[in-house]
């Protein structure tokens, strides 16, 4: 019986451990999507890295445009939308950006934001201080979280780039 009692006593252990991050990473979520349901800048820039995520973003629409260019012009292509990129990764960084994004999974500036139970079930530790959240349980990582200095920030956005832009 001790066994048993044991066996038991280590196992939710183990879940406590792999939880505490997923509430810890959670709690910041929530304070991101209340900085982006309230257009809150200040909050929503307590809640992202900024370099890290216009890095990301930047890249990721670099490799767009590289992907587009189908004949020998790619280096050029992407030699001229570099600038472009830039600026369109400044514009994306924006809370009404990321609300479009937060209102395909749900949240709006009518309902609540789910508490950080509730969103600690969409968060996939990926180790090493990072986390990320799915829309889906088993589904793949859309937006990337690192704890910086006890805060999780926003680093990248893995999601399709067409969900960026701000819902009018």
């Amino acid at each position: 019986m001790k066994t048993l009692a044991s066996a038991l006593l280590a196992a939710l252990a183990l879940c406590a451990c792999s939880t505490v991050p997923k509430l810890d990473a959670a709690a910041d979520v929530h304070a991101f999507l209340v900085a982006i349901r309230d257009g809150d800048r200040a909050g929503f820039e307590a809640h992202i890295d900024r370099p890290a995520l216009k890095t990301n973003l930047r890249a990721r629409l670099l490799a767009q445009v590289a992907r587009s260019n189908a004949d020998g012009g790619q280096v050029l292509g992407a030699l001229l939308a570099s600038p472009l990129a830039d600026v369109a990764a400044d514009a994306f960084l924006q809370p009404e950006v990321f609300r479009a994004v937060a209102e395909l999974r749900g949240y709006s500036p009518d309902r609540p934001i789910p508490s950080s139970f509730a969103i600690a079930r969409f968060i996939r530790p990926l180790g090493g201080g990072t986390a990320c959240v799915v829309q889906k349980k088993d589904g793949p990582c859309l937006l990337n979280f690192t704890n910086e200095a006890g805060t999780w920030r926003l680093t990248s956005f893995e999601g399709d780039l067409s969900l960026l832009r701000p819902r009018r």
